[in-house]
C-alpha cells in the first residue's frame, strides 16, 4: 500500500511540474509576440542603427505621399500571404556620381532597394561613404521588416567612394554576410576611350 501511495504521490508532483513548465513557456512565447507586435507598431526591426532625424522626417514624408495615392488608386486585391526569405543577395553599385543598393532572393527577384535620392541627398553629396551607409540602412530596415533577411553574400560594382561603407553597414545594421565578390566590369581593350579634357 505504501509503496502505491509513494507512486501516486510522485505521479501527482511530476505532473505538477509539467503544467509549471507548460505555463513558464506559454508566458515565454506571449512575451515574444508582444515584443514582435510592439516592434511592428514602432516601425522599427531589432539592430539596425538610428537614423538622422533629418532623413527620418523625408522618409516619413514620401511615405504619407505614396500612402495618400494609394487610397486614390484603390483596387480591391487578393491578400498574398507575407513571404520569408532569410538569405539573398546584395548588390551594389557604386559609381562616381551615385550608390545604389539592391536586396534580392537567390533568384534575383528584387526584395528592397534604396538609392541616394531616396535618402533625400542632392549633387556632390550622393557620392559619399556617409550617403552609401544611410542608404544601406534603409535597404536593410525594408528588407528585414517585410521579408526577414538575415543572410546576403554581395556583390559589388563599381569603383566609387561608397563601395566599402555601404558593405559594412550591411554588418553592422545586423545582417550576415557570406561572401564579398567584385562584378566590375573591365573592358579587354575594346571600345576606344574618349579624349582627355582640355581645362
Amino acid at each position: 500500500m505504501s509503496e502505491e501511495k509513494n507512486k501516486e504521490e510522485k505521479n501527482k508532483k511530476e505532473e505538477k511540474e509539467e503544467k509549471a513548465e507548460a505555463k513558464e513557456v506559454k508566458k515565454d512565447k506571449k512575451a515574444k509576440k508582444e515584443d514582435k507586435q510592439a516592434e511592428a507598431k514602432s516601425g522599427e526591426v531589432a539592430g539596425l542603427e538610428e537614423l538622422p532625424e533629418e532623413i527620418k522626417k523625408k522618409l516619413e514624408k514620401k511615405k504619407a505621399e505614396r500612402s495618400t495615392k494609394e487610397k486614390r488608386a484603390k483596387k480591391k486585391k487578393k491578400k498574398k500571404a507575407p513571404r520569408r526569405v532569410t538569405v539573398g543577395k546584395a548588390y551594389i553599385k557604386a559609381t562616381y556620381n551615385n550608390t545604389i543598393v539592391t536586396l534580392t532572393d537567390l533568384h534575383g527577384n528584387v526584395l528592397a532597394w534604396a538609392s541616394a535620392g531616396v535618402a533625400g541627398f542632392k549633387g556632390p553629396k550622393k557620392a559619399t561613404p556617409y550617403a552609401a551607409q544611410i542608404i544601406s540602412r534603409i535597404a536593410v530596415g525594408k528588407a528585414r521588416e517585410k521579408y526577414g533577411l538575415e543572410e546576403v553574400s554581395v556583390l559589388v560594382k563599381g569603383v566609387g567612394t561608397g563601395r566599402e561603407s555601404a558593405i559594412r553597414a550591411l554588418h553592422n545594421n545586423g545582417l550576415i554576410i557570406t561572401s564579398i565578390k567584385d562584378i566590375t566590369p573591365i573592358p579587354h581593350n575594346g571600345c576606344r576611350p574618349r579624349k582627355p579634357r582640355r581645362v
